[in-house]
Formats: structure tokens, C-alpha cells, sequence
């Protein structure tokens, strides 16, 4: 079952084609890399699922929403649908992880009696329990960007969007989101992710739509073979996760 479908999708801003007659879909549970070098329309494509904007031809569908025809009013009741993860985090340096997570339920005005229930759970899903109190500023990267994971669960999305979330991140730390987006996945979480990384992209197995100046290049299977020059080097396995991923 498709969860996201785009059909013939253009956008331009002014003179610049951001995407151009793009068609795809996503299935419900599916992970899906979006590459492409800068410029190619990575972005724009988390953009217009998110009704930034509107494309200015073609059909957007996500979960059965056509949601070109969406109202104003509308928009932020289908945005509780979606979670988001960006490169630069977004997280408010003068909460704790606690408080920015809080913000996406305020925001989605979840009643607050069912906050510390909701919030308790994803600091455990993504290893920050003992980090619910510190700021901003006295957290590693990793576990800046494990709150902004945090903060796009903790709504309960149908699905993740992530652009280029282990960007500013170091191999190992890169290694470790990537794992926990996996674990998250497996739980039935649909994941569309945005990255130029290669060695992200053929180390993590996943179908690839490939962009190059606003149009799909090529839609493939998961790779099966890393490139030599690419490999990266095992001499100590990246810690991984033991969290059971529990629904939200």
C-alpha cells in the first residue's frame, strides 16, 4: 500500500526548476533514500510533503490525502502525520531536551496530562533518559540530533522525514542515528530520508530515487555491493542501540 504517491510533480521558484514531471511512490513501512547532489530537489520533494508550499502542477497523496486540496485550517491536523529530523537540529538552545520535546505537543495540542508519559517514552527509545534535563549546549551532536528524533516521534507520526540528518555528524555518530532510524523503521514506521552521503547510501540498503536538477535520474533496488573506494574501514563495530523501539 502506497503511503506517499507524487504524480507528475513541478515546482519552480522563479526562473529555477526545483523538480520537474516527478513521479514515485512510497510504500506504507518502506525506507527510501532521496539522493542527489545539492540543488537537485531533495529538499523541495520533504517540502512539499509537508505543504510548505504547493507544487505548481501534479497530484501529492499521502496516507489517502490529496493534499493539494488541503485548507489553511486543515494543514496543521495533517502535519500531525508527519515527523521531521533536519541537518541543523532546530532545537531551542534555551530548553532542555525535556521542554523541546514538550514544544512538538504543544504544538500538536496534545492535552499536556498525557506529556511526561509520551516524552519518558521517546528519551528511552533513543537513549537520552539520563540526558532529559541538560541543555542544548551541554550535549554531543549525536544527541542533539537523537532529541530533534525525539521530538519528530514523540506525535506519533505515520511518517519520518529526515534531511541529510547525519550530515553534520562524525562517521561513528552518523553510524549510530542511522542504526537507531533502522530500528525505528523495522517497527513500522514509514522513513523517507534526504542525503548526498554515499557511503550512508550503500552501507544502509535501501531503495534509492535518484535526483540531478529537479528530475528522477534513476529509481533503484537496494545496492548490494559497496564501492571499494567507499568502503569504510571495521576495525571496531559502532556501538549499537539496545532499545526495543515501542510504539508512541
Amino acid at each position: 500500500m502506497e503511503l506517499i504517491k507524487f504524480k507528475n510533480v513541478s515546482k519552480s521558484f522563479g526562473k529555477i526548476k526545483a523538480l520537474e514531471n516527478v513521479t514515485f511512490g512510497v510504500e506504507k513501512g518502506e525506507f527510501v533514500f532521496i539522493t542527489g547532489p545539492s540543488g537537485a530537489g531533495k529538499t523541495t520533494i520533504l517540502r512539499l510533503i509537508l505543504r510548505e508550499f504547493k507544487p505548481d502542477s501534479g497530484e501529492i497523496v499521502l496516507d489517502g490525502v490529496d493534499i493539494l486540496k488541503l485548507s489553511e485550517t486543515q494543514i496543521p491536523f495533517f502535519r500531525q502525520k508527519i515527523g521531521v529530523v533536519f541537518q541543523d537540529y532546530k532545537i531551542l538552545s534555551e530548553r532542555t531536551v525535556r521542554e523541546n520535546i514538550e514544544v512538538a505537543l504543544a504544538v500538536e495540542e496534545i492535552p499536556q496530562e498525557n506529556w511526561e508519559g509520551r516524552v519518558n517514552q521517546v528519551l528511552k527509545l533513543v537513549g537520552l533518559s539520563d540526558r532529559a534535563d541538560l541543555f542544548p549546549n551541554q550535549l554531543s551532536g549525536g544527541e542533539i540530533q537523537r532529541t530533534s528524533l525525539a521530538r519528530a516521534l514523540v506525535v506519533n507520526p505515520k511518517v519520518v522525514l529526515a534531511d541529510e540528518p547525519t550530515g553534520n555528524l562524525d562517521w561513528e555518530t552518523a553510524d549510530s542515528i542511522m542504526d537507531l532510524l533502522q530500528k525505528i523503521n523495522k517497527e513500522g514506521k514509514t522513513i523517507v530520508m534526504a542525503t548526498h552521503n554515499e557511503m550512508i547510501v550503500d552501507k544502509y540498503k535501501k531503495r534509492i530515487i535518484k535526483l540531478k536538477l529537479g528530475k528522477i535520474v534513476s529509481k533503484e533496488e537496494p545496492r548490494q555491493v559497496e564501492k571499494p573506494s567507499q568502503k569504510v574501514e571495521n576495525k571496531e563495530e559502532p556501538k549499537r542501540l539496545k532499545i526495543k523501539v515501542e510504539e508512541v
